[in-house]
């Protein structure tokens, strides 16, 4: 087995000067990589790693992020100023020892998430791959334990392990097929070509003796790029470019396996280079809570201050009270001991108790989300079996606030499957699922043909067409079936749907296709010529000679480039509006549209026109210029055959899943790496742009053109007053016009004019600008954002979102790793938002405020009675029921509001969307309404001390001699407290269950019961409650207890209650009259407000910006000319400029012969032989 680093060796040995030359030479000028030999330096590791810790960076990185909150700086600094002897009037531990629980149970959590993310990657660290030994054979390794310079066979539908450089395959001359859909999303697949000087190497044996080295540039992040020599030992250096390359990432397909020798390895592969680091992510409402947390710190300051000054002014009024305080010689008297006394004395303004209760909830829920059967996705022909995963529990009320979603196309709203549906031949459509119109099915298009009518001609041209006019390559199988392997997933859709009409691609040769007609005869026509698809050109043409001698051209392509080419004779344009109107049903219907159309070619014209056609193809200067210019002069005076309908399958529910987002008020951008065309298709056929949407198209050629189209665009928005708002626009920009609108002196004008678009899709982008798409709206907007994608290309997107969600169930894929939430199916998303994210806002801003709520009103109570005490810092309660507060009497009903409380069913949620806007508005945690709790709360400790103190002003006695003291006073109050803030509770609560029933109660009864228990323990326990005992008979055979039970809550709550009443019924929310007829078991629909509008001023004023742009626009043409494609519904995938020309490429293969795939020989196994030098 080899490795990076060699060890020692005879210095005359020619491979170890090999090395030193690739150590010296390396660095600055690339990496130099040996063929077959020990490296002569260390690389990265292929082991790659999403998880935020490892064993030695986890208690730094744990303690800084526990650390970035206030509040347990804050508890740790009452903890050791509670050390120093003498000054804390509560106790040693009673701080300390919670928070080292609170962040032991935190710590816990958070390995517990952790450990997930470590298996998740560990599943693919250890995946296995073929790698070959110097004595030729393979062996199997963990993806882990690849290195650079390693030789790789990766077989039909892997992954690639690494960065590779293609070598040999099975395919002729070195030729693989790949998906990329993984790294820039685009459905079509790609081909690859190796060099000529290794594309032979396909047996093991003459690999392992291959010698020579590698010249490749530094790692970097350009996926598109690459450079580099191959030297082979004693041959001249060969150039590499990025045709060789296979990226880590991407798929080999339709191939039955490649050779490829490792250049790039783990975080130094080119899609882990476009990655960003996992990042420490906290939500908004932490983030405000840290803010309001040093507001009470401040107060608490002041309430110390002024204590200790009550304090300072005792001690120099000239009375004498130490016979009350029994101060003792040692105590600590000065003025900044008693403010540390009486700050220690007012800590618990601050609950340190929130921490527990928040871990506690968010935890429970994160399992609420797993749990959910509604999130279940079962798919048993994929294998699929996944739940919705929370990999971490912090974010989980960020998904209650989201305002912008970032979707990935490829694989998150589209299933990668092209399928043929439909046609209109001769002006008939054939279209066996069609609900309006004469229904005509795919068999009565061959009954037409066999029985010579409806233009029987017309309909053999459109079969011959779609089973010869491609770049497909038919495959028998071992099973005897055909399988179509091609480069376009539309070309493969159309051949297969011929097969529909029993018209079969049967066999390519280099210079000719074999087919077999419904009839079962078989037909070659010869290839004459291939004219490219390119996005420019929107077509792709072939030159054929048929059976019968003559020379045709049949083509296929967007409409607008195919009807402007047809001759003026009736027959050629006989069908031409029927055609139209039927190209804007199937657009309507979301499909993928191309128009067909048909020229025969006199031979003297063809001789003529294919002279210069071969001087355009071999010129030196302008080439592609000359051959688009001589391709154009052929493709005209055409026949116009008819169109096809090919569905670009989306998953299930994406159109109401993103109907249902945009009408919850959230922006839907769709950031993908596809062409411009099937993007804006799959937009259309996902509803995220309406036929009645305005489409402003941004295709930028230089920063100046760029400045010019925004500032113009945002110009006439700004002149109607719609810079801001949701306008019924769609947005369309690419990837090299972002280049130029992310400048700093664009970037605001840009983001004005996205954020006044209702939708905004991003063709052709990198995963680097889908992330700064992200981090561009996060900057200018301050809204909370939400990535969707499956593939790696989307982890750098996903980890710059406030909340990342990841596509699980797809193999090999990155994004559900490196993701917040997980989710089977785009379609949980809504479930996810509207459901679990709005009861999840709601239940942690209740839990948040009702914990700063029951601290205070407690622990306010000091103050008060610090007036009475003398500024003493004496404490009305006694000692341990203080710890008991937080921890047994008011802890549950925290937890109850958590985890049970909700406004509206599930059902209804989901079902009206514009529920989600009061929790995306952040209506319920807010600055406004958390200093609203903290009035309640300093009102209602005013009236719990004050009424009791007023009741007890004049002494209570018992008819055994006792009376009461300041902790007759205390417990009285105390008790007091602990029924009215358990009462509040249940007042804010809007969902009543078994367990808030038991919180409630449960914690009233348990304070009694502990009440009465306390009170008996001393003297059998000498060392605590000496000063409680016999409380419980004090207090409860008291009157004035009694009295202050009944009178003192009910009063304190009075007007909580009337303020609910009043706000229920006099200024009712959406959500609350639905909860009302939710309980009433009513018809919810009638009380809903939200949903879809009616034309409004602002339509009109949008649609005045629209005839102002289109008078102003200079590019007024192109703009319609994209706007027709759109509205016919044009998309066509292939790629372009690939490793081999689409000409070149059809003509390498003769599907005649038969294909003997090499199938790579295994090492046997063997007991393990001591390594050599060199060899770990």
């Amino acid at each position: 087995m080899r490795s990076n680093v060699g060890g020692e060796e005879d210095q005359g040995n020619p491979r170890n000067a090999d090395a030193r030359a690739q150590a010296e030479e390396s660095d600055g000028q690339g990496r130099r990589i040996l063929i077959n030999l020990p490296q002569g330096q260390k690389y990265k590791s292929n082991e790659i790693s999403t998880a935020k810790y490892n064993l030695f960076t986890f208690i730094p990185k744990f303690l800084f992020e526990q650390f970035r909150r206030y509040a347990n700086i804050f508890f740790l600094c009452i903890g050791l100023l509670q050390q120093i002897p003498g000054v804390s009037p509560t106790g040693k531990y009673v701080t300390i020892v919670p928070l080292f629980v609170i962040l032991t149970i935190t710590a816990v959590k958070e390995m517990v998430e952790d450990i997930k993310r470590h298996k998740a990657d560990s599943k693919v660290n250890h995946t296995k791959v073929k790698v070959l030994t110097s004595a030729g054979d393979w062996i199997h390794k963990k993806w882990m334990e690849v290195c650079v310079g390693d030789i790789l066979n990766i077989e039909n539908s892997s992954f690639f392990p690494a960065d590779l450089i293609l070598l040999a395959s099975s395919e002729p001359q070195g030729m693989c097929y790949i998906e990329t859909a993984n790294l820039d999303g685009e459905t079509n697949l790609k081909i690859r070509s190796g060099l000529v000087c290794t594309s032979e190497l396909t047996d093991p044996k003459n690999l392992a003796r291959l010698t020579g080295q590698v010249e490749a540039e530094q790692p970097n992040r350009s996926l598109y790029e690459f450079a580099g020599n191959i030297v082979l030992s004693g041959e001249q250096a060969v150039p590499v470019s990025a045709t060789q390359l296979l990226l880590r990432g991407a798929r080999l397909r339709n191939t039955n396996w490649v050779h490829g020798l490792v250049v790039y390895t783990g975080h130094e592969s080119k899609l882990l280079m476009n990655s960003t680091k996992a990042p420490l992510k906290r939500s908004t409402v932490d983030i405000v809570t840290n803010y309001q947390i040093i507001f009470l710190f401040v107060i608490l300051v002041c309430l110390s201050l002024i204590s200790a000054i009550g304090n300072l002014v005792k001690g120099n009024n000239g009375e004498d009270h130490e016979f009350y305080i029994k101060a003792d010689s040692n105590l600590n008297n000065g003025f900044g001991w008693q403010f540390i006394t009486f700050f220690i004395l007012y800590n618990n303004l601050i609950p340190i108790s929130l921490q527990v209760t928040l871990e506690i909830v968010k935890f429970i829920q994160a399992y609420y989300m797993n749990w959910d059967e509604a999130m279940h996705y079962i798919d048993p022909e994929m294998g699929v079996d996944s739940y919705a995963l929370a990999r971490t529990s912090n974010l989980n009320e960020e998904l209650g606030q989201i305002k912008y979603v970032f979707s990935d196309k490829t694989g998150t709203l589209t299933r990668n499957v092209m399928e043929y549906k439909k046609c209109s031949v001769a002006g008939v459509m054939y279209d066996p699922e069609r609900e309006f119109g004469k229904q005509l099915g795919h068999k009565d298009l061959v009954d037409n043909l066999k029985q010579g009518t409806n233009s029987p001609e017309m309909i053999s041209d459109f079969l011959t067409l779609l089973t010869v006019c491609h770049t497909v390559i038919p495959e028998q199988g071992e099973d005897g079936v055909t399988r179509y392997n091609a480069a376009s997933p539309d070309e493969k859709a159309l051949v297969e749907g011929a097969e529909k009409y029993d018209y079969r691609f049967v066999a390519r040769r280099p210079e000719s296709v074999t087919i077999k007609t419904c009839t079962g005869k078989m037909e070659t026509y010869q290839v004459l010529n291939v004219i490219e698809f390119t996005s420019t050109r929107k077509r792709m043409s072939i030159v054929v000679k048929t059976p019968s001698g003559e020379i045709k051209l049949y083509i296929k392509g967007a409409d607008s480039v195919i009807l402007e080419r047809l001759g003026q004779n009736r027959e050629q344009r006989e069908h031409y509006d029927t055609t139209l109107n039927h190209l804007e049903e199937f657009a309507k219907c979301g499909l993928r549209t191309l128009c067909l159309g048909v020229a025969t070619i006199p031979l003297a014209q063809y001789e003529e026109w294919n002279r210069r056609w071969v001087v355009a193809s071999t010129a030196i200067n302008d080439r592609e210029e000359q051959i688009d210019e001589v391709a154009t002069s052929l493709e005209t005076n055409l026949t116009l055959i008819g169109a096809t309908a090919i569905e670009d399958k989306l998953q299930d529910q994406v159109p109401e899943t993103i109907e249902k987002l945009l009408e919850a008020n959230i922006h839907v951008w769709m950031l993908t790496g596809d062409k411009q065309e099937t993007a804006i298709n799959i937009a259309k056929s996902c509803r995220l742009h309406r036929d009645n949407s305005d489409l402003f198209i941004i295709n930028s050629r230089s920063p100046e053109e760029a400045r010019e189209e925004i500032q113009e665009q945002l110009k006439e928005l700004k002149k109607d007053g719609l810079v801001g708002k949701s306008n019924d626009i769609t947005l369309v920009t690419d990837g090299k016009s972002l280049n130029y609108t992310l400048l700093p002196d664009m970037r605001k004008d840009f983001i004005d004019l996205c954020t006044s678009c209702r939708a905004v899709v991003c063709c052709r982008v990198s995963p680097i600008q889908k992330a700064d798409m992200v981090e561009l709206v996060k900057e200018h907007t301050g809204a909370i954002t939400l990535s969707i994608g499956d593939g790696a290309n989307d982890v750098a997107m996903i980890q710059k979102a406030a909340v990342g969600v990841g596509i699980s169930g797809n193999e090999g894929l990155q994004a559900a790793n490196s993701a917040d939430f997980a989710i089977a199916q785009f379609r949980f998303l809504s479930r996810l938002l509207f459901v679990h994210g709005a009861w999840n806002y709601s239940r942690i801003s209740k839990v948040i405020l009702y914990s700063f709520y029951k601290n205070i009103t407690l622990y306010i109570i000091e103050l008060w009675f610090a007036i009475y005490n003398y500024w003493s810092g004496q404490v009305i309660y006694e000692r341990w029921t203080i710890g008991m507060y937080n921890l047994f009497f008011t802890s549950a009903p925290p937890v109850a509001l958590g985890l049970f409380d909700r406004t509206c069913t599930a059902a209804t949620r989901e079902e009206y969307p514009s529920l989600y806007h009061s929790t995306q508005k952040s209506e319920f945690f807010n600055h406004r309404e958390f200093w609203k709790w903290i009035a309640n709360s300093i009102v209602h400790s005013v009236l719990l001390f004050w009424l009791p103190q007023m009741a007890m002003y004049f002494g209570v006695s018992w008819e055994s001699g006792q009376t009461d003291g300041y902790l007759v006073l205390g417990n009285t109050v105390y008790t007091l407290v602990v029924v009215t803030t358990c009462l509040k509770a249940g007042i804010e609560m809007d969902a009543w269950t078994w367990f808030s029933h038991g919180s409630i109660w449960g914690s009233i009864a348990l304070w009694f019961l502990f009440l009465v228990i306390y009170s008996h323990i001393w003297p059998s326990a000498k060392f605590v409650a000496s000063n409680m005992a016999g409380m419980s008979e004090i207090l409860l055979s008291s009157p004035v207890f009694w009295f202050c039970l009944l009178l003192v809550p009910t009063v304190t709550l009075l007007a909580d209650v009337a303020f609910r009443a009043i706000k229920t019924t006099v200024f009712t929310t959406e959500t609350d009259k639905i909860r009302i007829a939710e309980v009433m078991n009513k018809e919810v629909a009638v009380y809903v407000e939200g949903g879809r509008r009616p034309i409004s001023e602002t339509s009109r004023l949008l649609r005045n910006v629209r005839k102002r742009f289109r008078k102003n626009k200079q590019r007024q043409e192109e703009q319609a000319t994209m706007e027709m494609d759109v509205r016919h519904g044009y998309a066509f995938s292939q790629e372009e400029a690939g490793a081999v020309s689409q000409g070149e490429y059809i003509r390498r293969y003769d599907t005649t012969r038969p294909r003997i795939p090499q199938v790579p020989q295994m090492a046997p196994k063997a007991p393990p032989r001591k390594p050599k030098v060199h060899e770990v």
